[in-house]
């Protein structure tokens, strides 16, 4: 087995990991400089607990795919909310020509979304505080809030492809489509049959493992926990297969895509998680088209194989939602 990272069962939340995440989030102030901000891991406690956003609630309310916010407001509907799905802030004003242009295309956006982010409205005459919070400069604004930070943003109205284009980044950076489920349900029973692959796990056979796995999923392909300790075997499989020469390789040739995503599925298999997470997000700052795409689509699976209670996830996911804009 390689050493430094252990495939877990999903559902089964490491301590220390929480542990880190919930130090880190302390540590931290909120997204913007408001007194009523709180700490980002009360707001995250409180997120865990609320239901998703809604796509079938009425526009402008709370919990819709699009809620009007104010200073009242925008604790719950905008910070708690950014660690269930990205939020969306569109700044404007009655006054505003080109807002009148931007917003109903965010909303419809907003509306095909489905859940898998969400619209905030902001009227800046109405909620000065917050646009001086937000350092607003001019509107039409949009700025987007990940785990109660902001990540992306830009001025002005913008074509529809390109705002569709904007949405479309943040999400695939952030949670990559998925809509939060409700908080409410019964967590799933144990299988039996993940027993056979944790067991191969213990004795170091990966291909065991792997076969067990994708035996469950033949019989169940939604299975909820054997999907992504799949994901884990493969990448322990790959690092394997790669090598300590993988690195080696990958300098030699900074613009070969595909040797730097060996090159990061050994750091990521020897536990050297950051490293690995770095070397793809270098790459897609230096590339375009294909190549880009091919390291990004690379990055969110080694996101999914570590698990978003990592909060080195979180932090990734930010550069790469920087990096993307």
């Amino acid at each position: 087995m390689i050493a430094g990272m252990q495939p877990t069962r999903p559902g089964r939340p490491d301590p220390r990991a929480q542990a880190q995440q919930a130090q880190m989030a302390a540590a931290m102030a909120g997204a913007v400089d408001l007194a009523a901000v709180k700490a980002r891991s009360e707001a995250a406690a409180r997120a865990q607990a609320a239901p998703p956003p809604s796509a079938a609630a009425p526009a402008g309310a709370p919990g819709s795919a699009v809620v009007d916010v104010t200073e009242a407001t925008f604790q719950a509907e905008v910070l708690d909310r950014s660690f269930q799905v990205p939020v969306v802030l569109d700044l404007w004003a009655e006054w505003c020509g080109p807002c009148k242009q931007l917003s109903p295309v965010l909303e419809r956006l907003a509306a095909e979304g489905g859940g898998s982010w969400v619209l905030a409205k902001v009227d800046v005459d109405a909620n000065p505080a917050l646009a001086q919070g937000l350092r607003v400069q001019g509107i039409p604004a949009v700025k987007a809030v990940w785990q109660g930070q902001l990540v992306a943003e830009f001025n002005g109205a913008i074509p529809e492809e390109q705002a569709r284009q904007f949405v479309t980044e943040l999400v695939r950076a952030t949670t990559g489509g998925a809509v939060p489920g409700d908080a409410g349900e019964a967590p799933a029973a144990e299988d039996p049959r993940l027993d056979a692959a944790e067991a191969a796990l213990e004795r170091g056979d990966l291909a065991a493992a792997e076969a067990a796995y994708k035996a469950i999923l033949a019989e169940e392909p939604d299975h909820p926990d054997a999907g992504i300790a799949l994901r884990q075997v493969q990448l322990f499989r790959r690092a394997e297969e790669a090598g300590p020469d993988a690195l080696a390789a990958a300098d030699a040739a900074p613009d070969d895509v595909a040797a730097q995503t060996r090159a990061a599925d050994f750091l990521l298999g020897t536990g050297n998680i950051e490293a690995a997470f770095d070397r793809l997000l270098d790459v897609i700052r230096r590339t375009a088209g294909e190549e880009r795409d091919q390291a990004r689509r690379h990055l969110v699976e080694l996101f999914s194989v570590v698990g978003d209670q990592d909060p080195r996830v979180a932090a990734a996911r930010r550069a790469l939602t920087t990096a993307l804009f």
